[in-house]
């Protein structure tokens, strides 16, 4: 072997060796990783805690429904007529009695005086008549043609009066009246509407519910009414009707429950809810529904366990535990299975979670759960 071949084998040797030498490090580097890795604790997620608690609720039954006004008619003109007077302001509140419109009348009053002279001729005539029959000065036909011919007139002198009285129109019972439909000097014919007037003072609330709710209501039954309009103003009233049919088509019953309106806010025809409260109260197991995280395949809430990490120190743990919800109430939901009471739960932080995750616990400013929650002043 030449000197110059051994030099290159030697280099040869030397580079192999610095490469399985670095080799080495680089596998005792990674190999140290991956046991660090396997020993690090994640730092945990801040959260808010809640506890798991028994409460008592009303148990209530909730639709939607339309107010109706106690009393609404729609009035139009009876007969042909110019408008001469308007007596009433759209939209304004009207008594039983007051007048609303009267109609030109002048023809039939004339017509009314001239059946009036025929009506006081045709008693003369009569009274005539029966002195003469009296003394036998006429035939008895005289006396029953007397009678007759008095009888007409004064049905004709009626007949006028009460065509009088219809160019009239007065309001049929106390309420809020609509936009009116004429004007001044406009020819109306029967059946032309007027305006239309509703009685607003106290209103009804008609709603459907379904046929099972039939074993749990009565008459008198305590309603609460909300509406979108007026946000968190609430009306007591109470059920008036039940309809005592269900409607095939649905299987649900017609319920009407009546609601005072003093200061007549609410109107006929608006959108409400209606929440009927069952006298017999239960008790619920109750958190916040900020809790739950809905999912389709089902709802689940976190809960927080102690337990130790790997180096022995207590920590906070968090499982996930699916639920079975009920009714909602306010900011807070039933949970009818999964939990157990005094359980804790993550009230807040719970979607930045998953199972077994390190957590901690910061209640300072965790959000303030009620069971009638009202929006904050800005």
């Amino acid at each position: 072997m030449t000197s110059k071949r051994k030099h290159w084998l030697l280099a040869i040797l030397g580079l192999l060796a610095v490469v399985a030498l670095l080799a080495g490090i680089k596998a005792l580097q990674i190999r140290s990783m991956i046991q660090a890795s396997k020993t690090a604790v994640p730092p945990p997620e801040s959260v808010t805690t809640a506890k798991a608690q028994r409460a008592t609720w009303e148990q209530s039954m909730e639709a939607i429904g339309t107010l109706v006004a106690v009393r609404g008619v729609s009035l139009s003109a009876e007969v042909p007529g110019t408008v001469m007077e308007i007596a009433f302001e759209s939209g304004s509140t009207v008594k039983e009695g007051d007048l609303l419109v009267r109609l030109d009348k002048s023809i039939e009053e004339a017509q009314l005086e001239s059946a009036q002279a025929q009506a006081a001729l045709a008693r003369l005539t009569l009274r005539r008549a029966r002195i003469q029959r009296a003394g036998g000065a006429n035939a008895p036909a005289d006396l029953d043609a007397a009678v007759v011919q008095s009888r007409q007139a004064e049905a004709s002198v009626a007949s006028l009066k009460a065509a009088i009285a219809k160019k009239t129109l007065l309001a049929p019972f106390d309420g809020r009246i609509s936009i009116r439909q004429v004007e001044l000097g406009q020819v109306v014919s029967p059946g032309t509407p007027v305006a239309s007037l509703q009685s607003v003072t106290p209103i009804h609330c008609d709603f459907f519910l379904p046929e099972q709710a039939l074993a749990h209501l009565a008459q008198g039954q305590r309603t609460r009414l909300s509406t979108d309009t007026f946000g968190d103003d609430r009306w007591d009233g109470a059920i008036t009707v039940i309809n005592p049919e269900v409607e095939v088509a649905t299987r649900n019953v017609r319920i009407r429950a009546t609601f005072e309106n003093p200061d007549g806010r609410l109107r006929p025809g608006m959108f409400a809810r209606a929440e009927v409260v069952d006298p017999q109260l239960r008790t619920a197991l109750v958190i916040p529904a900020t809790s739950v995280i809905y999912a389709p395949y089902g709802n689940s809430v976190f809960t927080v366990v102690e337990e130790k990490d790997p180096q022995g120190r207590p920590t906070r743990i968090a499982r996930r535990r699916v639920v079975r919800l009920g009714d909602r109430r306010g900011d807070f939901v039933a949970v009818l299975d999964g939990l157990e009471p005094g359980e804790t739960v993550v009230s807040s932080g719970a979607f930045k979670l998953r199972n077994d995750a390190p957590v901690a616990v910061n209640n300072k400013l965790g959000p303030r759960a009620e069971l009638s929650p009202k929006p904050t002043e800005p």
